[in-house]
């Protein structure tokens, strides 16, 4: 896997992981010292991502799953005539590659949208701890379900809410797992395009910034290039508590 990763333009393996704080990982939370400092055993390199470049790819064999040290991806699908759909921003503390455990393969590919650092945790190795751990088997089936619910979350959010409102839920996402995190809520950056966020949202990039201006207009955001501040959390709820359920986690 070394080889494999190493070769790939863009990565780059440092020797050790041992300083990632693994209590940050999503598959450790409610875990006790011992264990987690099991988890952290099975997780002893990190891998640098450039900005622009590639994990993964859909294709590619599974091999890790990859904990999101720092920094910023985004997870695309492509259609067999060359459409592609936008579908997630993993951020630090985060997992990727759970879509490859299905089939052993992947199905999107996952692109670092600035310098970023990930953490592989080779799959099989995993596997064979969870089965040790109940708490880590507890907490892998959760990540799974979780992935589940975003994936409802996001046919609601299409099928329902208007331009305004889905940037609305975008904004709150963001703002609920950056608080999650320990950062501020309502103050952060966005690490991705508008032409990201509108290939995302189903939306095009003029609609993508009249949706903006509007929530600008309206005294809830103010959005300066890729600065965001929300001057109103209660209103930016409020636009989407037609369709709350479970929108509070894109």
């Amino acid at each position: 896997m070394t080889a494999h990763l190493a070769a790939v333009p863009g990565l780059f393996l440092n020797a050790e992981c041992a300083f990632f704080n693994v209590g940050e990982l999503c598959l450790s939370l409610g875990m006790s010292v011992h264990d987690t400092d099991r988890l952290s055993t099975i997780i002893p390199q990190r891998l640098k991502v450039k900005k622009g470049a590639v994990l993964y790819r859909a294709g590619d064999a599974l091999r890790s799953l990859y904990a999101v040290r720092s920094g910023y991806f985004k997870t695309t699908l492509s259609s067999r005539d060359g459409r592609e759909q936008l579908t997630g921003f993993p951020m630090s503390g985060e997992l990727l590659g759970c879509d490859a455990i299905s089939n052993d393969r992947h199905e999107c590919d996952a692109i670092a949208l600035e310098d970023s650092e990930v953490c592989p945790i080779h799959f099989s190795q995993l596997e064979r701890l969870a089965r040790e751990l109940p708490s880590l088997q507890r907490n892998l089936n959760r990540v799974l379900s979780q992935e589940i619910v975003r994936d409802h979350e996001m046919l609601l959010m299409m099928g329902n809410l208007n331009a305004e409102e889905r940037m609305a839920a975008l904004l709150l996402d963001l703002s609920c797992r950056m608080a999650d995190r320990g950062y501020s809520g309502t103050a952060y950056v966005l690490h991705m395009s508008r032409e990201d966020i509108g290939s995302y949202l189903g939306l095009r990039l003029e609609t993508i910034c009249r949706a903006i201006g509007s929530l600008r207009s309206q005294g809830i955001v103010r959005i300066s290039g890729r600065a965001v501040e929300i001057l109103d959390l209660g209103r930016l709820r409020t636009l989407i508590s037609g369709c709350e359920r479970g929108l509070t986690t894109l």
